[in-house]
């Protein structure tokens, strides 16, 4: 970003990134958990495949998350699992991230001395203001010294934390409120997750340093971590089973081996079809906007878009799978049993129903299927507690992702198609079939992905000119198209429901 601001910005803020980087070797020295034969053998495996050390030992840290789970669920109940939790996960901090993980330590520790000292009412204000705003300076600072990489570095894991600190802070102060006989509406929805009391020390750590979420989530709520750490989602306070528990084999194995497939199909279909150039993501024109590309008919060129943008959202179900089945292993996962001692289900740990998000036929079904644990956080902690501002959620969740200004592009691009959804479902959708395998439903499916593969460009090419670009070879058309539905519907007569 120094590139592209002007020296009276840039140079004080190199020199306070100066400042901070100075204490880079006092943070070195923090590493402690992970041998330094260990970094060497890994360093030695990426140059052999020719992967990068970071990429190498994220996926490694994913993995090692299985074997870690094993180990957890055959742990006693109480403070020696959250202090595994804690113990494993600042190790796989300190494993991909190296001294970064000091971050993590820093807004943990500080967060927690907030939640001490301050009453609810006000921790509720106070942790969410200091966790996000060290987010932004993270998402600031990866701007700044590498704008546009793509490299790891420690805002992954942070926006994981982010939403931990963030909920915890609420969880408080409706634990507070129901305590006092003052719940709001908002505190009444989320009553099942509200805590009473700040958590000891350890419990604390092992939540938000939890390994098998740190690297990639979900980030579920400290209520489900610790009724999984303390046995609560499986046995009654005599001990006694709540109901027969189900076996975790198949909950484990299936979403492990379709983040095996996911991966797979990421590293052989991002090669085949990739967004950036693959010599110089950073610097070079991305290939879908190069000269030679944007000479191939518009058809072959946004096939080939959206094949590549299907092959990028593999990377997401790799990640989000393979921390599934990790939780799912120790029954973190596990949502518990019902009022008759039925199971309810693994929903705790799914983020992302792929199958849903690939047939969506609308927007609304689209997000509810994506980054599920962040929507719920967005929701609960967010939209409810500002009287339903979309405005307030969608510029949290803008903040919360970094300031690229293809991010933004996407997130103003989106109430536009919203608008046109729910337009759509109000004048065209009681016309037609409700099954969403008929004709009707088949159309409104392939409209939604058209539309937004369209869109999400500009959110992965991050530049302003790259995605205005990319926009402009595609002519505009799915902005051009929702405008010109819009127009178009709004005047068709409202179908009439039955009954009226």
């Amino acid at each position: 970003m120094d590139r592209i601001l002007p020296d009276v910005l840039s140079v004080p803020i190199a020199r306070a990134i100066e400042k901070v980087y100075a204490y880079g070797p006092m943070a070195d020295k923090t590493v402690i958990l992970v041998p330094a034969f260990v970094t060497s053998h890994v360093e030695g495996l990426a140059e052999a495949i020719g992967f990068d050390v970071e990429t190498l030992s994220y996926t490694l840290g994913m993995f090692l998350c299985y074997p870690l789970g094993m180990i957890m669920a055959s742990l006693p109940y109480g403070k020696i699992r959250h202090l595994f939790s804690f113990l494993l996960g600042a190790f796989l901090l300190q494993f991909t991230l190296g001294k970064q993980w000091i971050h993590q330590l820093i807004a943990v520790v500080i967060s927690y001395i907030f939640m001490l000292i301050l009453p609810p009412k006000i921790t509720k204000t106070v942790v969410p203001t200091f966790i996000m705003l060290y987010v932004t300076l993270g998402h600031l600072h990866r701007q700044f010294v590498n704008y546009l990489g793509w490299d790891l570095d420690f805002t992954g894991s942070h926006m994981v934390l982010a939403m931990k600190l963030y909920s915890l802070a609420y969880n408080l102060y409706d634990g507070d409120l129901i305590r006092l006989g003052k719940e709001t509406r908002a505190t009444q929805k989320c009553a099942h997750l509200a805590v009473t009391g700040v958590p000891g020390i350890i419990e604390f750590l092992g939540y938000t340093f939890n390994f098998s979420t740190i690297l990639a989530g979900p980030a579920f709520e400290y209520k489900i971590y610790a009724d999984a750490c303390e046995g609560k989602n499986l046995f009654d306070d005599n001990g006694k089973p709540k109901g027969k528990i189900p076996s975790q084999v198949m909950p484990t194995l299936k979403p492990f081996l379709l983040s095996l497939i996911c991966l797979v199909a990421f590293v052989v279909g991002n090669a085949k079809f990739p967004l950036l150039d693959p010599t110089d993501p950073q610097n070079f024109t991305p290939v879908i906007i190069t000269e030679e590309f944007l000479k191939k008919p518009w058809v072959n060129r946004y096939a080939y878009s959206w094949v590549a943008l299907f092959f990028i959202r593999m990377k997401y179900y790799f990640a989000w799978k393979n921390a599934e089945g990790a939780s799912n292993i120790w029954y973190a996962g596990f949502e518990g049993f019902d009022k008759e001692g039925k199971p309810k289900g693994w929903e705790n740990s799914n983020n992302v129903d792929i199958i849903d998000f690939e047939t969506a036929p609308n927007v609304k079904t689209l997000s509810a299927a994506w980054n599920k644990k962040t929507a719920n956080w967005l929701g609960r902690y967010v939209y409810m507690r500002t009287g339903g501002s979309l405005v307030a959620t969608y510029g949290l969740s803008a903040f919360w992702h970094g300031f690229y200004p293809g991010y933004y592009m996407f997130f103003l691009s989106v109430p536009l198609v919203t608008m046109c959804e729910r337009l759509g479902r109000k004048k065209l959708s009681p016309r037609f079939s409700p099954n969403k395998w008929s004709l009707y439903g088949i159309c409104t499916i392939v409209a939604t992905s058209l539309i937004v593969e369209y869109i999400v460009i500009a959110f992965q090419l991050l530049a302003f000119d790259w995605a205005v670009e990319a926009w402009k070879s595609h002519y505009f058309f799915g902005h051009i198209l929702c405008i010109l539905f819009y127009g178009i519907v709004s005047q068709l007569p409202t179908p009439k429901t039955k009954g009226a």
